[in-house]
């Protein structure tokens, strides 16, 4: 049998190993300051990207209604960046999107609500119990 003290070690061991592989310092934090300064070069890079693709694809005055809503709506912002980025790398975008069309997508997003269907037993006297056989 292994002594704590052994099992201990063997622990800090594998510990250390999965640290240096994924990267990670305790509680998550990027333990290598090279590897977060080049995710945040990455994420920049991606944001750069984006809004140069936005940029290409809505007019003034669309890009500007868009960052009115990610501020007053950020999920639904993003929601309808990530819908017009889509379109644009599919080319559904034949040329640039106004305002009015923006307009009519955030109509086509407003009106994607889930529906939820409550059946009722009860009232629908579809109760196993009132079975005649």
């Amino acid at each position: 049998m292994m002594e704590d003290s052994d099992l201990d070690e063997i622990r800090a061991q594998r510990l250390a190993q999965l640290q240096s592989q994924y990267g990670s310092g305790p509680a998550g934090q990027p333990g290598n300051p090279n590897q977060q300064k080049v995710a945040e070069e990455r994420k920049r890079e991606v944001d750069d990207m984006k809004n140069s693709i936005l940029s290409q694809v809505l007019d003034q005055s669309a890009r500007a209604r868009l960052n009115t809503l990610m501020l007053g709506k950020p999920e639904k912002g993003r929601m309808v960046e990530n819908m017009i980025l889509q379109m644009a790398q599919s080319g559904q975008l034949r040329s640039k999107l106004g305002e009015e069309e923006l307009i009519g997508l955030l109509e086509r997003v407003g009106s994607q609500k889930s529906t939820t269907v409550k059946f009722d037993r009860r009232r629908a006297a579809l109760d196993s119990d009132d079975d005649d056989l």
